[in-house]
């Protein structure tokens, strides 16, 4: 059974830091291409971060310079590091693993951005 379970949300003041982590059971995340999702409310699921299998990463627009996904293969685990945070960084953020046709998600972690 695949698991994917994030850690490391709360609530913290803008200008601060959380680093978000995905951790993987029943499957090798060094072999998925994994990505960071964030989805606030009334608004769709939106892609942050990504990392492929050969360490490349892609950012959204609005976190680059302010994040940074990496990975951790002896952990089997992702994770999403967020400086000067804003408040419109607040959603529920999501740890997704890619790998061909397999397509697993965690349970999301909720992140708030308020003074």
């Amino acid at each position: 059974q695949v698991q994917l379970v994030e850690a490391g949300g709360g609530l913290v003041q803008p200008g601060g830091s959380l680093r978000l982590s995905c951790a993987a059971s029943g499957i090798v995340l060094s072999m998925y291409a994994m990505g960071w999702y964030r989805q606030a409310p009334g608004n769709r699921r939106e892609l942050v971060a990504s990392i492929g299998t050969y360490g490349d990463t892609n950012y959204a627009d609005s976190v680059k310079g302010r994040f940074t996904i990496s990975r951790d293969n002896a952990k089997n685990t992702v994770h999403l590091q967020m400086n000067s945070l804003k408040p419109e960084d607040t959603a529920v953020y999501y740890c997704n693993a890619v790998r061909m046709i397999r397509d697993y998600w965690g349970q999301g972690t909720q992140v708030t951005v308020s003074s």
